[in-house]
């Protein structure tokens, strides 16, 4: 069987060698040539660096950091907008004062009325004005009385005594806050005021001789009905409550109780509750930065190293390790593995194109050294025979040179072709039918039949993959087992099932492959040829392109020695195994 995969050195008999010029491409590299960044590389890579170092933080870690406290800020100034929370202290406010007028208005209504034979039921002021003082005493609770004209007859802030009436102001505590305290209640107050501001309420007045009529919750009051009120106090910036209980005697309204406190417990208490949550925030915010600074350092530390490791060997013609993060599991491993792969992918691309260029001048100066010797000879020789011999020596190398070329231009380019071209189904079984019919049309006399066994059932015998150069493939196995085949010898073809894929064997009658080149025989520029053949048929690039296409193919392509029971070879296998269209 022919294998066209090697490296042919013979020349011609007859011909002087003339020995081939050292290349650069022959040349030895040092290990440690051109490992170095340019000036303009090396310069950019330090600003880089100069411009990392003076950050505290990268850019990916703000950015982390910024979602995850604006998250929390948005979240702790939800908690700190306590409108709902305040109307409901402001509504258990109202209903304690309720109470305490219930039973205010009762105290009066039983202990300070006078059973008049004239008047009927009367409303004593000194007497209730006494009741109400004691009743209101422990409380921090404002009390008002009015008649049933609407006059005001007591007030618990207003003390009247021989030189008239004195109005009594509850003094602020002392001063005993520290600088600091100050300047924490002035934040805290500042960001309270950022927040929505709460229900506008009407504004409360105060007068000093105030009636029933001031006031539209003693209005109801003295119809018998119970009136409730919350005004702003723009002289304190809190809110005044107020409840208004009529005074009864035997369902007889005698006047009207009113009773008013500001909203400095529900402040002091939503204070409370807002400092409390500032504390959790606090601490929140805490951890929330510290581990937003940690998850960005996991994340934004191996990044900057991959990314200054692809600086680097973007220069370089020097091997740049990229740094192996894939024990992490996540998706910087992943990234880190792919680099890794994708670096060794390009440094084996690149070994290869320069191995193949190599090759490609080595392959190439046999025969321009044979042309040129041809082509010298042939000046000084004026043997008309010798001439056309030499002229035949000279057409013959051409040719060599013609299908070489042609065959290092294929191999050049089926890389970009396979990368860019659709997988499509193909019929296996069609495919090699169409081989055969086409070989036994065209074979001679005494060439080698070419014979196709197939499975009884041989519709599943399909393969993802472009036809053109699957039939590329078993063209050239095909071709070599002619060309090592004996004249009237026989060439089998089989395709069956094995697994999940579809294994494919092209044997021959010929005399095999030594064993230490089963593997040899696919690389580049290897030829191994039959015994007459004419030199320099061959460009020993056809295994090479086979295995390429097959394993573009997400195949495998080996070869073996078909051999007897006693271990005689009588001829060789090649095997192509491609995945199944499932």
């Amino acid at each position: 069987m022919a294998l066209d995969t090697g490296t042919a050195t013979d020349e011609p008999a007859g011909i002087p060698a003339v020995s081939p010029a050292p290349t650069l491409l022959d040349a030895p590299s040092a290990p440690g040539e051109h490992a170095e960044l340019t000036p303009r590389e090396s310069l950019r890579l330090a600003r880089r660096q100069r411009r990392a170092r003076r950050r505290l933080f990268s850019p990916l870690t703000w950015r982390i950091l910024a979602v995850n406290v604006l998250a929390l800020a948005l979240l702790g100034g939800g908690f700190l907008y306590l409108g709902k929370y305040e109307a409901s202290l402001i509504g258990q406010q109202i209903e304690s004062l309720r109470t305490q007028g219930e039973v205010f208005a009762a105290a009066l209504g039983e202990g300070a009325v006078l059973d008049s034979a004239d008047e009927g039921e009367v409303l004593l002021p000194d007497l209730a004005r006494q009741m109400m003082r004691r009743l209101v005493a422990p409380t921090k609770t404002r009390a008002r009385l009015f008649d049933i004209k609407g006059e005001i007859i007591a007030d618990s802030r207003v003390l009247r005594g021989p030189g008239g009436a004195i109005q009594v102001f509850d003094l602020p505590p002392p001063d005993t806050e520290s600088q600091v305290v100050k300047v924490a209640e002035k934040i805290y107050d500042w960001v309270v005021e950022m927040l929505p501001r709460r229900e506008r309420y009407p504004v409360y007045r105060e007068s000093f001789t105030p009636r029933a009529s001031d006031y539209i919750e003693v209005r109801h009051a003295l119809n018998g009905e119970i009136g409730k009120k919350v005004r702003s106090d723009p002289s304190t910036g809190d809110l005044m409550l107020s409840v208004a209980i009529p005074v009864q005697r035997y369902k007889q309204v005698l006047g009207a109780l009113m009773l008013s406190t500001n909203s400095e417990e529900i402040k002091e208490e939503v204070r409370t509750v807002r400092l409390e949550l500032l504390r959790i925030f606090g601490v929140a915010l805490l951890v929330t930065v510290l581990l937003s600074v940690y998850l960005a350092g996991t994340i934004a530390r191996p990044i900057r190293r991959l990314a200054a490791a692809a600086e680097r060997s973007r220069g370089r013609r020097a091997r740049v390790e990229i740094p192996d993060f894939t024990g992490r599991g996540d998706e910087i491993g992943d990234l880190s593995g792919s680099l890794r792969e994708m670096t060794d992918a390009l440094w084996q691309r690149m070994s290869a194109i320069e191995r193949f260029a190599a090759d490609v001048a080595h392959e190439i100066k046999n025969p321009l050294s044979s042309l040129k010797s041809a082509v010298e000879t042939a000046v000084r020789i004026e043997d008309p025979a010798n001439q056309r011999r030499l002229m035949a020596i000279i057409l013959d190398d051409v040719e060599r040179l013609d299908r070489l070329i042609t065959d290092i231009s294929d191999a050049s380019r089926l890389d970009a072709e396979l990368s860019r071209l659709e997988l499509a189904p193909v019929d296996v079984a069609a495919m090699l039918q169409a081989l055969v019919d086409v070989h036994e049309a065209t074979r001679s006399a005494d060439a080698a039949r070419l014979v196709l066994d197939l499975p009884e059932r041989s519709r599943g015998l399909t393969v993802p993959g472009i036809e053109t150069r699957l039939s590329q493939v078993f063209f050239n196995l095909t071709a070599n087992a002619a060309s090592f085949s004996p004249p009237d010898g026989e060439i089998r073809l089989t395709a069956r099932h094995d697994a999940r894929a579809i294994l494919v064997s092209v044997e021959d009658n010929g005399p095999g492959i030594p064993d230490d080149k089963l593997t040899a025989i696919f690389d580049r520029f290897y030829t191994e040829r039959p015994v007459g053949e004419k030199f320099g048929t061959h460009s020993g690039l056809g295994l090479s392109i086979s295995k390429q296409i097959v394993e573009a193919h997400r195949g495998m392509i080996w070869a073996e020695n078909r051999k007897t029971a006693s271990g005689a070879v009588i001829g060789a296998r090649f095997c192509i195994r491609l995945p199944a269209l499932l």
